[in-house]
């Protein structure tokens, strides 16, 4: 059970209803992790955004993205994140359990191309020893077609995601997919 009392869809009002309405036109509900927000219409709204823009993000593909997110999300052993983006390749993008299975052993071997995989080595390194990343790292990344602003997006990416870790785990949010 969650231990932060959460402001469900029916109890909400003013700017937390006002999101929780598009983000139910997004997703056909208001899942739990950002019920979690609700108390809070700033933070909320700061979450949305964030999700908003990589849902859109015009280079960074849902593939590599719900990838990165499993991924960090196994290293903070949060399975309700782990779970959510397991699901996603599996059911959406169209991954085996058996190749989902192998990235979450050896992430260089995702079955992502290798351009995509480049960037996802560079962000697990990046967000698990931010001070060993070196500028050859982001060169590295810059040979794959990725663009500085590109690095930056992802790196964020996944920083992020660390941070929604700590919440969902903090909090005891509940799986609810």
């Amino acid at each position: 059970m969650t231990i932060l009392q959460i402001i469900t869809p029916e109890e909400a009002s003013g700017k937390t209803a006002d999101l929780y309405q598009e983000i139910e036109g997004a997703f056909g509900r208001v899942p739990a992790v950002l019920q979690v927000y609700g108390s809070s219409p700033a933070l909320l709204a700061q979450q949305w955004e964030g999700i908003q823009y990589y849902r859109h993000h015009p280079r960074l593909g849902a593939a590599l993205l719900a990838t990165i997110r499993m991924l960090i999300s196994q290293a903070n052993h949060c399975d309700y994140c782990v779970g959510f983006n397991e699901a996603m390749l599996i059911n959406h993008l169209g991954q085996s359990a058996e190749a989902v299975a192998a990235t979450k052993r050896d992430p260089g071997s995702a079955p992502l191309s290798d351009r995509d995989r480049a960037m996802l080595l560079l962000v697990l390194k990046a967000v698990k020893t931010p001070v060993l990343l070196t500028r050859e790292d982001v060169e590295t990344v810059l040979t794959h077609g990725w663009t500085e602003s590109d690095v930056l997006d992802a790196v964020v990416h996944g920083a992020r995601n660390q941070m929604a870790d700590v919440i969902i785990n903090a909090f005891k949010v509940e799986r609810d997919f």
